[in-house]
């Protein structure tokens, strides 16, 4: 189904957020101690984050999560969460929940909404850096520990921070003309398609550990020299690399450890 012929709503009352929860559990399979639980989605409504959902008629087939943040005194949201049914992936779903995020953030005068994303994950990367205009320049070694989700496949939870700076020129750029704006890469990071598969099976598990430890180890070198991810590729086999040079806007709120 395309996604044009879907919904995309703040949620109402509670019964939409524990549908919430629910879709959380089918998407990510966690653990019922892991889940982000009925409360936490009714508090993020309630202290200004954002419960947004994607609905085919009654049905909610996607949602996503946000909660405010504070950096340097300036008020910005984390996105938390973003699920989609596997059914209706693939179809700008994603971006469509994403994109009203930003219109609700600029309503209410915030500049930046923050994520975090597996470095593993290739078709998320894209959507981040390729379809939204996010830029990453942190890495969290870690961040969740060692989850439950069969999607980690056992291995730490490194996560790259997105930036999505909303009135930003490389934002505003892209979403006028489809395209990011041009820039120098000084930097290739590369993630194989066959790494879902690697993480999926015990006796491979290890070439995927691999390919994250060294990944990690030039994410950080990267960061360290003022780099920033800005584009991603994808090629016929499905390989993803992230491709690293030097952002010419200074969109910043200093970092806290």
């Amino acid at each position: 189904m395309s996604a044009d012929a879907i919904v995309i709503r703040h949620c109402r009352g509670l019964d939409e957020l524990r549908t919430c929860v629910a879709l959380q559990k089918d998407v990510w399979n966690f653990s019922d101690a892991e889940l982000v639980p009925l409360r936490m989605f009714v508090v993020a409504e309630k202290v200004g984050g954002q419960v947004m959902g994607a609905f085919n008629g009654n049905e909610m087939v996607g949602f996503a999560l946000s909660v405010p943040g504070t950096r340097s005194g300036h008020v910005y949201l984390h996105s938390h969460m973003l699920a989609v049914r596997r059914e209706y992936r693939d179809g700008g779903l994603g971006r469509r929940l994403k994109l009203l995020q930003r219109e609700d953030a600029l309503a209410r005068g915030i500049e930046l909404i923050e994520w975090t994303f597996d470095p593993l994950e290739i078709k998320n990367a894209y959507l981040n850096v390729e379809k939204l205009g996010a830029i990453s320049r942190r890495y969290n070694v870690n961040q969740y520990g060692i989850t439950s989700s069969p999607l980690q496949g056992g291995l730490p939870s490194d996560r790259l921070i997105a930036e999505w700076w909303l009135k930003s020129k490389r934002v505003e750029t892209l979403l006028a003309t489809g395209k990011n704006p041009a820039f120098r890469t000084e930097l290739t990071i590369e993630v194989p398609a066959q790494i879902y598969e690697w993480k999926a099976a015990a006796e491979t598990k290890n070439r995927a550990q691999q390919v994250q430890e060294g990944n990690r180890d030039k994410f950080l070198g990267a960061f360290s020299r003022g780099l920033a991810v800005l584009g991603y590729d994808r090629d016929a086999q499905g390989d993803g690399k992230f491709l690293l040079g030097q952002w010419d806007e200074k969109w910043s709120y200093a970092s806290q450890p």
